[in-house]
């Protein structure tokens, strides 16, 4: 009888947890959300999110921008002294790939089963982006096993070679994908759905990491340069095909602006200010504001990596913002500016990879930049002609750098991968850095990585050198 009672008893609470099992599951739906994800929705999401990462405090603000001295810190300047820890480098690693690029992969999977190529391409160009940013700044990365946590929880960190290798092959299947006269794709902020201009930033991403080989494996970057010449692939040829996302009002407004609603711990580097100022750039009154006291010079610029007392000491208001284009709630997030092709293209001729003139398209290159920025060309001839901005093929890496140092003014982790790789200009280090006179060359790792993935954090240590701000990475040859 026990035993009867007993069956009885388990038998009830058996059908009563799975009710209320059942019940839990249709709790936990959220009746607002589609449970098929569909590819436009992801595609805005992966692009915003990937966008707001590069753009915003960690990434930018707080770091790379300091580090390239477009930027410098009026208080808390501790970042401005090179003073990190291990978890101040997670959100760009953590937000990529548990985000954006697992949304773009999602998004490849839908563009097979829903046969619409277009997507797929649109991804992989995005994704390679993604992964660019990732590779130039922390050096050796998950790539080939990334982004598909059910296979690989512990992804491998592939060698930085091999990531743009692998990057240049995306790209070029990406090329092979987009067609202007296929099915159309919808949740694209950066261009409208504009296929063409999606192919034209996919070939444009391939000159970008063909020159990142360029000082390791030159032989390499000039078969890139050869391959899209020889079929004829477009490339950004207009203002009007810059890759930006243009931000909105509140709540969706520009990172910068949205920093300075409620912060006033930056202003513009001293570096750039003297640098503009000698030069007599017109875009020096684009990149800083006029102090807000009167001064003699106007604008004012605050050395980097100064301790808190001595920055404050200048004074908040003797001394220059960030202009305010930058701080727009509009402004736009650049990915890739006509500007910064023309002065890559530039290059490439002045290394022979091709043969067009050097010097004309570094001209260009200048004039793009001031139209970016609605300076009249009338103001370009004037500059151009100044024996400190003429094109000098005998060092051209010091001509192209310091002009593409200030062409990329903003765009923080471009202008520091760009900065490394040319070594121009020559920067100061911070006033009271903490590593010994350099400045760094590299995002540490998020420390978790070594909890969570340990041994193949220590095999890209192993293989690329202590996880230290000043270790070079592999395409930083001097």
């Amino acid at each position: 009888m026990k035993n009867t009672k007993s069956y009885l008893l388990i038998t009830i609470l058996s059908i009563a947890t799975l009710s209320c099992s059942k019940k839990l599951d249709e709790a936990n739906i959220n009746p607002n959300a589609t449970e098929n994800a569909q590819a436009d929705y992801l595609l805005t999401s992966a692009i915003k999110t990937a966008v707001d990462t590069y753009w915003g405090t960690a990434n930018n603000m707080n770091s790379s921008l300091l580090f390239i001295q477009h930027w410098a810190k009026i208080q808390y300047t501790e970042e401005d002294r090179y003073i990190f820890s291990n978890s101040s480098f997670t959100s760009l690693w953590s937000t990529l790939y548990s985000q954006s690029i697992t949304n773009l992969n999602q998004i490849i999977k839908l563009a097979d089963q829903q046969s619409n190529p277009n997507y797929k391409g649109v991804a992989l160009v995005v994704r390679s982006w993604a992964f660019l940013l990732l590779t130039d700044t922390y050096g050796d990365i998950p790539y080939s096993q990334a982004g598909d946590i059910k296979k690989y929880i512990t992804p491998v960190y592939d060698p930085q070679k091999e990531v743009y290798l692998g990057l240049l092959a995306d790209l070029k299947e990406a090329k092979s994908l987009l067609n202007p006269s296929g099915k159309t794709i919808g949740g694209d902020p950066i261009y409208n759905g504009n296929i063409n201009n999606w192919m034209k930033l996919a070939n444009s991403l391939r000159v970008r990491i063909a020159l990142r080989l360029a000082d390791r494996e030159p032989e390499l970057a000039r078969q890139v340069f050869e391959e899209i010449a020889a079929a004829n692939d477009p490339l950004i040829s207009a203002q009007s095909e810059t890759a930006k996302l243009t931000y909105l009002s509140s709540p969706n407004q520009n990172p910068v602006n949205a920093l300075f609603e409620t912060r006033d711990d930056y202003r513009v580097s001293k570096s750039i200010v003297d640098r503009l100022t000698t030069l007599k750039d017109p875009r020096l009154p684009i990149f800083a504001n006029r102090t807000q006291t009167e001064t003699p010079a106007g604008y004012v610029g605050v050395p980097n990596g100064l301790t808190t007392a001595d920055a404050s000491n200048l004074g908040f208001a003797k001394t220059s913002k960030p202009g305010a284009y930058f701080q727009a709630a509009n402004a736009p997030a650049v990915i890739f500016s006509y500007a910064e092709l023309l002065f890559d293209l530039a290059e490439a001729a002045a290394r022979g990879f091709t043969t067009e003139n050097a010097e004309v398209l570094y001209q260009s290159a200048i004039k793009a930049s001031f139209i970016q920025y609605g300076i009249p060309l009338t103001e370009a001839d004037t500059y151009l002609n100044q024996p400190l901005v003429q094109f000098d093929p005998a060092n051209y890496k010091k001509s192209i750098g310091e002009q593409k140092w200030i062409a990329l003014f903003g765009q923080g982790l471009e202008a520091f991968a760009e900065w490394r790789r040319l070594d121009y200009p020559q920067l100061p280090p911070a006033v009271a850095g903490v590593l010994n006179g350099d400045i760094p060359k590299r995002f540490i790792y998020p420390g978790n990585e070594q909890a969570l993935n340990g041994t193949n954090y220590q095999a890209a240590v192993s293989r690329q050198g202590q996880d230290l701000l000043t270790t070079k990475i592999w395409f930083d040859v001097q």
